[in-house]
């Protein structure tokens, strides 16, 4: 199975089987804000979330990029009518896709499934293709004492630290918040969400 079959058959399962399922994205809308009042926000493995339709009514302007097109599929058929106000992209960000410049890059879901070091370099050459100067980052992860497998895919771990060592001297961690995350059947993840700011 390769990983878009894996993805989609993930989210043909119940939301309620799902462990990253939340009620509402709270620390991304607050880290959000925290970047700009306005302006293009890329969700980077936004698979079902709510966080577009969310966005839309906080006046910006969304797009979702996810390898799952059934992921896609059913956050437009919970958005309705308003799904047209919001770009989707079914690609892997890791692949040959294209995206319009960004203010605000934001990844709740996919980075720390990049176990190998080609992934996230090919992720970094797309990131700062599509992130304007100036502009925002925001990883959200394990952090280091969260579970070491998602899904029944293996996972990095990270910390702040860890992260601007990735990003390198481009990008300068602004603040980190860190989460216990508690799936629907009530066990608790350690997350933790950084936000960077691009500087050159």
């Amino acid at each position: 199975m390769d990983t878009q079959q894996h993805w989609d058959a993930t989210y043909a399962k119940d939301p309620q089987q799902l462990s990253w399922t939340q009620p509402e994205p709270t620390v991304s809308l607050q880290l959000i804000a925290e970047a700009t009042p306005v302006g293009h926000v890329i969700d980077i493995g936004g698979g079902a979330s709510p966080l577009a339709g969310l966005l839309l009514d906080r006046g910006y302007q969304p797009t979702v990029l996810d390898i799952s097109g059934a992921a896609v599929e059913r956050a437009k058929a919970a958005l309705g009518p308003r799904a047209a106000q919001i770009e989707w992209i079914v690609a892997d960000v890791t692949g040959d896709v294209d995206l319009r410049s960004c203010d605000v890059w934001h990844d709740r879901a996919t980075f720390h499934f990049l176990t190998e070091l080609a992934q996230r370099a090919a992720y970094f050459v797309k990131l700062r293709q599509t992130l304007r100067p100036g502009g925002h980052v925001i990883l959200a992860t394990f952090a280091l004492d969260g579970p070491e497998k998602c899904s029944g895919l293996q996972v990095r771990r990270y910390s702040p630290e860890l992260l601007t060592q990735e990003l390198g001297p481009q990008f300068h961690l602004i603040k980190t918040i860190l989460e216990t995350h508690h799936t629907p059947w009530g066990a608790t993840q350690s997350c933790q969400y950084s936000l960077f700011q691009r500087t050159f």
